[in-house]
């Protein structure tokens, strides 16, 4: 899998490999049940992201190299479904994190991100001036609707949302399978922006908890993904499976990582009308200056005697 991506982010998934630096460079080895091993080279200085899933293993010398191209390794389940833990390069350039902390610090900016979102959920217009709690019930009316819409469809009676951590078994099979399939959903959702280096817990809508960023981006595509794929799934003996299972079969089709990429640029920087092209990775660092912004680093600012 290795989608074109906004400002020229690229992700490669792998899984069931053994990632290798030779004297040649980086490569994904196989072995057979005959003991041939095959070889692929990976692109490592084009590849932003590295999905590392079940079976995989890396070595210190492969995991410099990458390192030293500012290559984001992100460990995930299988079909880059959850994140588990990542690497960020020091070459990561900050630019997003930026532009996130400047919208999310300021209340105005910040309750205009979360307008923006809601509105992104909506199928049909609504007056950008609509106040926030009204927006709010809105989304909790479409969801509703959407709810009783499926049920209707799928014969299944009246549905209610439900979500019991302590007593998981006793859930019927819908609110099973679209809890899976959303966990499935957080974990791609933070492997995109762990590579833009953006910051999970600095969220719009949720706040006080590490991943609220990632709850506000999967709300913009559980009506379209997950839920629909749990109400079909409703006569299923092992929802949770199957629900994994259906998600990762489709994640081509739904090419959610360009996206998610492209939601959140829009978010973060809305005067912006295209991504700008620039490299995600900064070659030096600078200093900050409440007046001019960045100056360059590495100089003496001491004012001369003369």
């Amino acid at each position: 899998m290795l989608p074109r991506i906004g400002d020229s982010l690229s992700f490669l998934y792998a899984d069931v490999v053994r990632i290798v630096q030779d004297d040649t460079g980086v490569c994904a080895e196989t072995t057979s049940a005959d003991g041939d091993i095959s070889r692929v080279y990976l692109p490592t200085s084009l590849v932003s992201c590295l999905l590392l899933g079940p079976g995989t293993s890396i070595t210190q010398p492969a995991l410099t190299t990458f390192a030293r191209h500012g290559t984001t390794v992100v460990c995930t389940g299988s079909g880059g479904v959850r994140c588990y833990s990542a690497t960020t390069p020091d070459s990561l350039t900050t630019r997003w994190l930026e532009r996130q902390v400047h919208q999310w610090s300021d209340t105005e900016r910040r309750l205009a991100v979360a307008q923006q979102m809601y509105l992104m959920r909506f199928t049909t217009k609504v007056p950008a001036t609509t106040p926030l709690n009204k927006l709010r019930g809105l989304e909790g009316q479409r969801m509703k609707a959407l709810y009783k819409l499926l049920a209707q469809q799928h014969g299944i009676g009246r549905f209610r949302r439900a979500y019991d951590p302590a007593a998981w078994d006793d859930q019927d099979p819908v609110n099973l399978a679209l809890s899976s399939a959303n966990t499935c959903l957080y974990g791609i959702v933070h492997s995109a922006l762990v590579a833009l280096g953006c910051s999970p817990a600095l969220g719009f809508v949720h706040q006080g908890k590490q991943h609220a960023f990632v709850y506000d981006l999967a709300d913009l595509y559980k009506a379209e993904l997950t839920i629909p794929l749990a109400f079909s799934l409703h006569d299923s003996p092992q929802p949770e499976r199957d629900a994994r299972r259906a998600f990762r079969k489709e994640l081509r089709l739904f090419k959610l990582l360009p996206r998610i990429v492209h939601d959140v640029q829009t978010l973060l920087a809305p005067e912006e009308t295209e991504a700008v092209p620039e490299s995600q990775t900064a070659q030096l660092v600078n200093l900050w200056d409440p007046e001019v912004g960045s100056v360059p680093a590495g100089t003496n600012y001491a004012v001369s005697e003369e």
